[in-house]
């Protein structure tokens, strides 16, 4: 029988128990390995086909050229438009044609005249109204909002003015000053009205806004006269030029 001594059979023992260098320590051995990268092939991660999927950056070149192809065409046709209808003039001129010649003619007294003056200046005011209502309905635009607001808002307070005046200077015997204060006054309403619309339209109310200082210095006798080359000619003139360059 072979002798075992406690220390021999305690070294066995310890020597049984003691772990291999060459096997695994425990089962968090493989814990702090590196992930693998991801294959470029496969479904679920980045490669070269998610790459090709993204769609193409946009130039910043074209961006900014459309855009800017855009502002100016807004600006062109804000440039073209005017909320003064072109052929709501004429027709205001004409009006006012006949009622110079029915004022000069067909009336003996002074009272006959303001009659008539009243009478178109109320045709020539429904004319304007609905021709601009019109205007503005066709191009797809309003009186009560931006442009046209402004354009409404600049033509009132001379309009107004002169409505105000037409008593006072009636009721004072000064009823010679009327064709030149009304004149004036609806110059400087079409100049404040256009000053962000076409040329034409500025320009227009400066030549009755000449007229009517012309008129408060010249001779009662001639007040027709004014009456007719402004209300009549210079609403034929610039009616005519209006409706064909710039929307009717």
């Amino acid at each position: 029988m072979t002798n075992v001594t406690p220390i021999s059979r305690a070294r066995s023992r310890s020597g049984s128990q003691e772990p291999r260098l060459d096997e695994p320590s425990g089962p968090h051995e493989h814990e702090h390995e590196p992930p693998e990268p991801p294959d470029g092939n496969d479904g679920g991660g980045g490669g070269s086909g998610e790459a090709d999927a993204q769609p193409a950056p946009i130039s910043l070149s074209n961006h900014a050229a459309d855009n800017l192809a855009f502002i100016r065409d807004a600006m062109e046709q804000a440039g073209r438009f005017t909320f003064l209808p072109g052929y709501g003039g004429i027709a205001m001129g004409l009006s006012a044609i006949v009622a110079t010649i029915v004022a000069r003619f067909a009336t003996a007294t002074p009272a006959g005249w303001l009659t008539v003056w009243m009478g178109e200046a109320v045709i020539a005011a429904a004319i304007a109204a609905i021709s601009t209502q019109y205007k503005a309905r066709e191009n797809g635009s309003s009186l009560l909002q931006g442009k046209g607001r402004r354009f409404m808002l600049g033509i009132l307070p001379a309009i107004i003015a002169g409505a105000t005046l037409t008593p006072v200077l009636w009721h004072g015997h000064l009823a010679h000053m009327l064709p030149g204060t009304w004149l004036l006054l609806y110059g400087v309403a079409v100049v404040s009205g256009g000053m962000h619309s076409v040329r034409a339209v500025p320009t227009m109310g400066l030549c009755f806004m000449g007229l009517g200082i012309a008129s408060l210095f010249s001779p009662a006798a001639w007040r027709d006269i004014y009456l007719l080359a402004g209300f009549g000619g210079l609403h034929v003139v610039f009616g005519a030029f209006i409706a064909r360059r710039h929307g009717g």
